[in-house]
């Protein structure tokens, strides 16, 4: 891996929907790497039921950074009543033909992606879309009414490296990477996000991520860990 592509992308709300919830959707701070996947195989016009195949950790390489603090809001949603055994639009007794659930969101998401993929068919068709601005299908920040826009940053220089003294990660990190951390003036959050799916979306791996939820440019997670990668712009990360 010597070249990797970088964009932006960002929308007024989004939701990463945490699998464990039901009844009351709460939503992961940062897009998971099979949410990422997803915005790219909408990008690619990748059918639903298949871009997960092409996204496996042994094919493609993603790592995300927040650019936007993370701020949630708790919006209620209408939706469609499936208590009945059919749905009439119509009020059908004590029953009513929709219902409120309230929805976790994150408000103003911006974040960045870095994508690496080994097939340079798919590397470089991504490319190609990014530069110009177009998709196939509509990306979207989790689910299809958060309608995402994003800006091609470039295709950036990259190398591993590795280090035993502190180094400062502008990427989500992955804790089983951190060996030691330098905790500043932040404030720190972990997740367990999703990183890959089987095709039938149950889930093959989870993995926990630690990032600095302001997203204060060159602020970051200053840590030591085994390796890391250095992009051309200063930027260091860790994929997920």
């Amino acid at each position: 891996m010597d070249k990797i592509l970088v964009f932006d992308v960002w929308g007024e709300y989004a939701h990463f929907r945490k699998y464990y919830t039901t009844t009351s959707p709460l939503s992961f701070s940062i897009p998971p790497r099979t949410a990422i996947s997803g915005l790219i195989g909408a990008i690619l016009g990748l059918p639903k039921d298949e871009y997960l195949k092409y996204f496996s950790k042994q094919q493609a390489q993603i790592a995300v950074r927040i650019l936007n603090p993370i701020k949630k809001v708790r919006l209620a949603e209408n939706l469609i009543n499936t208590k009945d055994d059919y749905f009439i639009p119509i009020k059908k007794g004590a029953h009513s033909p929709r219902t409120q659930i309230r929805f976790e969101f994150v408000k103003d998401a911006k974040y960045r992606i870095y994508f690496y993929h080994i097939d340079p068919i798919i590397f470089n068709k991504v490319n190609s879309m990014l530069l110009h601005h177009k998709c196939v299908y509509t990306p979207c920040l989790g689910i299809t009414e958060h309608i995402a826009n994003f800006e091609f940053i470039g295709e950036k220089a990259i190398r591993e490296k590795s280090s035993t003294e502190f180094i400062k990660l502008d990427s989500a990190l992955p804790t089983d990477s951190i060996k030691e951390i330098k905790l500043e003036d932040g404030e720190y959050f972990s997740e367990t996000i999703p990183t890959e799916m089987e095709l039938d979306r149950s889930l093959k791996e989870y993995r926990k991520v630690m990032f600095e939820r302001n997203g204060v440019q060159g602020k970051g997670i200053t840590a030591k860990v085994d390796r890391y990668w250095e992009l051309e712009t200063n930027e260091s990360i860790i994929f997920l």
